[in-house]
């Protein structure tokens, strides 16, 4: 998520390098996060001063920074600052994703701070040529959630830095790596990047105002409204009020929802079932740009008197790539339900070793391919028929942990 790194792990960390590749470095990875209760301030100046030799060895390059197909404002702003930061390096840098912007504070963040992500679609970036790119960058992501990711790795296209504070998803080798899983978001990572000096923000410079902006939204984003935030956000944020327009935030945290999004969160009231404090609902399909409803109705859901944790899942239609799939997510205020752990074992893996889903503190969410039984399908008889297949799978494989001593689902 200035100074001062996460303090709520107990393990220590160390930097090695790699004796294959002494260019590499291996930053804290799951589990060994850095500590500033049992380490000195030396560890990020030392982290930084590894970033800054990076930088350095790519001055005058052009790279492309990679964030997850449906981005968050911690990963929009995250991205950004990577970016503002490499151009002191003379260093050229291309946000993209790959999914849609529908969630209504993000489509906000975006417009009003003229935030440079682009989109691109997996056959139109295939088209592209790659070779422009001597690096690629995850922010916030470890290409797991992209559907970019694999075409860059296929153009071979050298990965150079990853940040991110979600648990070690897969191996990766490049020469930066920073993961810590027990920072609640990335944005405090870059804001102690910038408290480091990689770069001055500026109150003269309007785009330092906006990335500011952006950082401060993506950081209380992460951190639900800064509740669930550590000493570690709390600095990144007094850091950051310095230079942020409360305006401009404020403007992008009171956009409207849309009908849609109303429409769905109506659908997982009507539809919900309540077990031990769970609120489990199914809302039927959904249009691609819609997704981010899925999210919205769980926020709502968890608020009910008595439900400490709130599941929402519907089908999500592409129409470009004419696919299926399952998209859900899961919020609690539960302290001792760990999202990434409940949601790895309801769902388990696919055929790759791959996990449906994961969380992180108080959210998760997965995603499950329909496989062939997907595309749509004029006959409403089948779409009836396949929802409620897929519907009764998923309270079934929820119930074996949330009920266990009642998880039989009966159908008509």
């Amino acid at each position: 998520m200035p100074s001062k790194l996460n303090t709520s792990s107990n393990h220590n960390s160390t930097i090695t390098k790699t004796p294959a590749n002494p260019g590499i470095i291996n930053l804290p990875l799951e589990g060994t996060n850095l500590n500033r209760e049992e380490q000195s301030d030396r560890d990020l100046s030392q982290i930084v001063k590894k970033l800054e030799q990076t930088l350095e060895k790519h001055r005058g390059e052009r790279q492309i920074i990679v964030i997850q197909d449906f981005p968050d404002p911690d990963a929009l702003s995250s991205a950004w600052t990577y970016q503002l930061i490499a151009e002191k390096y003379e260093i050229q840098c291309d946000i993209v994703y790959s999914g849609t912007l529908s969630h209504q504070e993000n489509i906000a963040l975006v417009k009003l701070t003229n935030l440079p992500a682009k989109r691109k679609t997996a056959p139109s970036f295939q088209a592209e040529d790659l070779s422009v790119y001597q690096g690629c960058v995850l922010v916030d992501s470890q290409g797991t959630n992209s559907q970019l990711f694999p075409i860059i790795e296929q153009a071979k296209i050298p990965l150079v830095v990853v940040i991110d504070h979600h648990s070690k998803q897969k191996d990766l080798l490049a020469e930066f790596i920073d993961l810590r899983s027990q920072t609640r978001a990335t944005a405090t990572i870059l804001t102690q990047y910038l408290q480091e000096g990689l770069l001055n923000f500026n109150t003269s410079n309007t785009k330092h105002i906006k990335c500011a902006t952006a950082l401060m939204h993506g950081l209380r984003s992460d951190t639900n409204r800064l509740m669930q935030a550590q000493e570690e956000d709390f600095l990144a944020a007094a850091y950051l009020s310095r230079f942020y327009d409360s305006q401009l935030l404020n403007a992008v945290l009171q956009s409207a929802r849309s009908r849609r999004v109303m429409d769905v969160i109506e659908r997982s009231l009507r539809n919900r079932m309540i077990k031990n404090n769970f609120s489990i609902a199914g809302v039927g399909y959904l249009r691609y740009d819609d997704r981010d409803a899925i999210p919205q109705a769980a926020d709502f859901l968890v608020t009910e008197e008595d439900i400490h944790t709130a599941v929402v899942y519907g089908i999500v239609h592409d129409e470009d790539d004419d696919i299926e799939v399952v998209i859900g997510s899961l919020r609690t205020t539960k302290l001792t339900l760990d999202p990434d752990e409940f949601i790895k074992e309801v769902f388990g893996q696919d055929n790759y070793g791959r996990f449906f889903g994961g969380g992180r503190h108080m959210a998760g969410g997965f995603e499950i391919p329909v496989g062939f039984l997907g595309s749509f399908n004029d006959n409403s008889d089948y779409a009836k028929l396949k929802w409620e297949v897929f519907d009764t799978q998923i309270k079934q494989k929820l119930l074996r942990l949330v009920n266990p001593d009642d998880d039989v689902i009966q159908t008509d």
